[in-house]
This record gives C-alpha cells, structure tokens and sequence, in this order.
C-alpha cells in the first residue's frame, strides 16, 4: 500500500511537470501561474504545492529532466579519456545532442522554453546563474579534451585549449539557439550535424 502511495505521488509530480511544460510553453513562464498548471495537470493547487515549493522550483525540476541524461551523455561520449580521436569525442557529444533533441519531444520543448520562453530576471535570475556555472563546466571539460588533442599534435597550431574550448562552447550555443528557433526546420535543423563536423574538422591538423 505504501509503495503504491508512493508510485501515484510520482506519476502526480511527473504529471504535473508536464503540465508545466505545456503551459511555460505555450504561455510564457512569467505568465504561467501555479494554477494554470494545476489545472492543466487535473490536480488541485495544494497537489501542486506539494511537490513543488514554487514557479522556480517547478521550473528547476522540469530542466533537470532533460539536462541530467545530457550530463550523463556528456560524460560517456566526450570524456573517453582512452580515445585516439579526442576531436571525435567532441563532434560525437554534440551530434549526440543535437540527435536527442530530434528525438525527444519534452527535450525540444524545454529548450524552447529555456531559450525563448523565460526571462531570467526576478525569482529566476539565480536560474540565470546556475547556467553560467553549468556552462563554465562543460567549457572546462571540453578544454580537457583538446587538451588531450593538443597532445597527440593533432590541433592546428598556435591554438589553445582553453581558447578552443569557449569558442567550441559558444558555436554550439549558438547553433543549439538557432535550431530550437528553426521551427520549420528549413535552415538549421537539416545541417546542424554537417555545421558541427565542420567546426571540429577546421580544429584538426
């Protein structure tokens, strides 16, 4: 009885981030309130706050459930430190990305919201944050790996990892930003994996 209690409280809560998709989606987060998603979810105002303390938390939850299977990616595909193609490793956690966003719904939808759909201001400007040292990581992992290219002697030269690391970051940033935006896929969905093998080969020696 107990774990069935438990098993309805997470298809509620999962019900409701869903809900929340939906609604920052197609309203915009500042214009979502908790009971526009309550009732998109069929639950009550207190279901909602029960499982979440606020917009922000909500909004939190929702974001970490696309963003930690694109952790998890990140460190399978790009830190292969055995790998005698560290270049690849990179175009490969990229093209992984760009694939998982093709492939997922609730992937799109929350980039879309993420990108397009928040104002980081107010209760949200600590979200803000969160991604600027989110993005510090990944710039450092990245470094890491063209570092271990750097080794092998198989950069262009004169090119510094770290330098690498941002300027392969903020490419990709852009791309991602430009693909959620493409909605008709006319430009940057259909050439997304060909722009990024270009961006990598021009690093190779």
């Amino acid at each position: 009885m107990v774990r069935k209690t438990k098993e309805d409280a997470e298809l509620t809560r999962q019900r409701i981030i869903e809900a929340a998709r939906t609604e920052f989606l197609a309203r915009g987060v500042s214009q979502t309130s908790m009971e526009h998603i309550a009732v998109a979810a069929g639950v009550t105002r207190g279901a909602v706050y029960w499982h979440f303390n606020n917009k922000t938390d909500l909004f939190h939850a929702m974001r970490e459930q696309v963003m930690l299977p694109m952790i998890d990616s990140m460190d399978e595909t790009l830190l292969v430190k055995d790998s005698d193609d560290p270049l690849a490793c990179i175009e490969r956690f990229f093209c992984s990305t760009i694939e998982r966003l093709d492939d997922s719904l609730a992937t799109r939808q929350s980039y879309e919201i993420m990108m397009t759909k928040c104002e980081y201001v107010g209760e949200f400007a600590n979200v803000l944050q969160q991604i600027m040292t989110n993005c510090s990581h990944v710039i450092d992992k990245i470094a890491l790996v063209y570092e271990r290219a750097a080794a092998g002697n198989q950069l262009q030269s004169n090119q510094k990892p770290l330098q690498l690391a941002m300027d392969s970051h903020l490419f990709f940033i852009g791309l991602l930003n430009m693909w959620v935006k493409d909605i008709e896929g006319k430009q940057f969905r259909p050439r997304a994996i060909e722009l990024i093998k270009s961006h990598i080969a021009l690093r190779r020696k």
